[in-house]
């Protein structure tokens, strides 16, 4: 009821900007909300389809004056539709067979993932139907993973803290690599990193998706992982996944035995970027040859309320080769699982995203989310341009910085590396 409709919303939201259709709009859905909830409007698929047209990008609670909680009454409302409304069989196989039984889960991504590549190695790809060759677009030919180690102490001689790393579930499996530069970048800032075993989704799928239930599930199994850690911080290095994670106190309110728990869990969340130190690239400044853009995550800017750190941060590194990108703020169309379910949108937004990259005639595309990733390299290589290079903040920071020096290895070590020196020939 606090929404006034006073339309400040309207050119933040994506769908409106594309179709100018009120329906479409977020002030649209919270009148469309407000009639399902009173009873005035029914429970149909046009109804339905409005609201799954939303990407939930927050970019209206941004722009709102009056502060309206937009991404909360989409979740309820979406959470009330799942429960009450019967969707056609094979969209429903879609999205609860397929989508919430497979991404949320690194194993089962993982073996996913297998067919395509032998696919790709066998060069039958292009054989494939065209809906299927739209999904496999968006799989990158380098993803793999990494494994973490359990702890990663500091070599820095000041110790910031210990933080425990969420690894997350899309970014495990295809930018295990990310992973590691998040743990490397962490490690030159001062923090000892500890990446404990059995953590969980962090709900952000279910919860955006109208399975709250679910999303509540992950969030008590990735809290029992980490309180008792004697943790500092809790970072992660994909923007999707922190907006939820920092949710876990809302999301857990109104269940006793665990809201105080989720309340201090959502108090240590960090994104990686709120960690790194200003000046931790400073020294590096204007000596870059190709221009850099930055594209805004929107659960980073939106839902975290993120802006100045990765800009500060990129034009310390890059001096006058970094350039704005326009409509930064604007979703690319990724959204979670949102290019799967709504491919025509997702893929006017993803047109729209890369047009405005290539105005910029920048070389580099740096984000911080795993789905804009994936989203932009795909847009762009469907575009005739897959020289662009999109990649996290995370590996840009990472590559640009000088390695830190090796430290040397104790003492028991070295006396074994001098008793067989003889066998070394003399210089």
């Amino acid at each position: 009821m606090s929404c006034v409709h006073c339309g400040l919303c309207l050119a933040a939201c994506p769908t409106y900007l594309e179709t100018g259709d009120e329906n479409l709009s977020p002030r649209g859905r919270i009148y469309l909300m407000r009639h399902l909830q009173s009873g005035r409007a029914a429970l149909n698929e046009p109804a339905v389809r409005a609201l799954d047209s939303c990407l939930g990008c927050f970019g209206c609670q941004t722009a709102c004056p009056a502060n309206v909680r937009y991404g909360e009454l989409l979740e309820h409302t979406r959470d009330h539709i799942e429960h009450r409304f019967k969707r056609p069989v094979l969209e429903w196989l879609w999205r609860r067979g397929f989508i919430e039984q497979v991404f949320p889960h690194p194993w089962r991504l993982k073996l996913a993932l297998t067919p395509l590549k032998l696919i790709r190695q066998l060069g039958l790809e292009p054989a494939l139907p065209s809906f299927v060759r739209r999904m496999t677009a968006l799989v990158p030919a380098d993803c793999r993973a990494v494994p973490m180690p359990v702890n990663s102490p500091t070599s820095t001689a000041v110790k910031k803290g210990r933080v425990g790393f969420i690894e997350g579930c899309v970014q495990r499996v295809m930018f295990g690599p990310t992973n590691a530069a998040c743990m490397r970048l962490l490690n030159r800032a001062g923090f000892d990193v500890v990446t404990p075993p059995g953590q969980s989704c962090c709900g952000a799928l279910y919860s955006h998706s109208g399975q709250l239930d679910q999303a509540r599930q992950c969030a008590r199994r990735n809290i029992a992982t980490f309180e008792n850690l004697g943790l500092d911080f809790i970072v992660i290095g994909a923007s999707g996944c922190g907006g939820a994670l920092k949710d876990y106190g809302r999301l857990l309110q109104d269940d006793p035995a665990w809201a105080d728990r989720a309340r201090a869990f959502a108090a240590k969340v960090r994104d990686l970027v709120e960690l790194l130190p200003a000046d931790l690239v400073e020294s590096r400044a204007g000596n870059r040859e190709s221009r850099i853009t930055y594209h805004d995550a929107c659960h980073l800017r939106h839902a975290q309320g993120i802006y100045q750190q990765p800009r500060a941060l990129l034009q310390a590194l890059c001096g006058s080769d970094f350039v704005e990108l326009p409509e930064s703020d604007l979703c690319c169309g990724s959204a979670g699982s949102y290019n799967l379910t709504q491919p025509a949108m997702s893929a006017r937004l993803q047109q729209r995203k890369i047009g405005n990259i290539l105005k910029t005639g920048a070389t580099t595309v740096v984000t911080t989310n795993p789905g804009c990733m994936l989203q932009m390299r795909a847009g762009l290589a469907a575009a005739g341009r897959p020289d662009i290079e999109v990649t996290h903040l995370a590996d840009f920071l990472d590559h640009a910085l000088p390695r830190p020096p090796v430290r040397p290895p104790p003492l028991a070590t070295a006396l074994t590396q001098k008793q067989f020196s003889w066998r070394q020939p003399r210089p």
